[in-house]
């Protein structure tokens, strides 16, 4: 799959490690040791996720681009 969601990476000082998140993709995410490697191990989770979805027949939200915050 080729979708482009939006991913918030942020470090985690309780978890010792990156995490990203993909607001759009209800619990998806993913984490690593370093930036890349969070983001890296986020964009495999993201295709298991839609693959997932695709196989249970589940609605899968187009990417909104970037998120309005209010």
């Amino acid at each position: 799959m080729n979708k482009r969601y939006e991913i918030i990476l942020y470090w985690s000082q309780e978890d010792e490690a990156f995490i990203a998140e993909v607001p759009e993709l209800a619990g998806c995410m993913a984490d690593g040791k370093t930036y890349e490697e969070a983001l890296k191990n986020v964009e495999i989770i993201i295709n298991e996720w839609i693959e997932t979805a695709i196989s249970l027949n589940r609605y899968i939200p187009e990417p909104k681009g970037k998120l309005m915050y209010a």
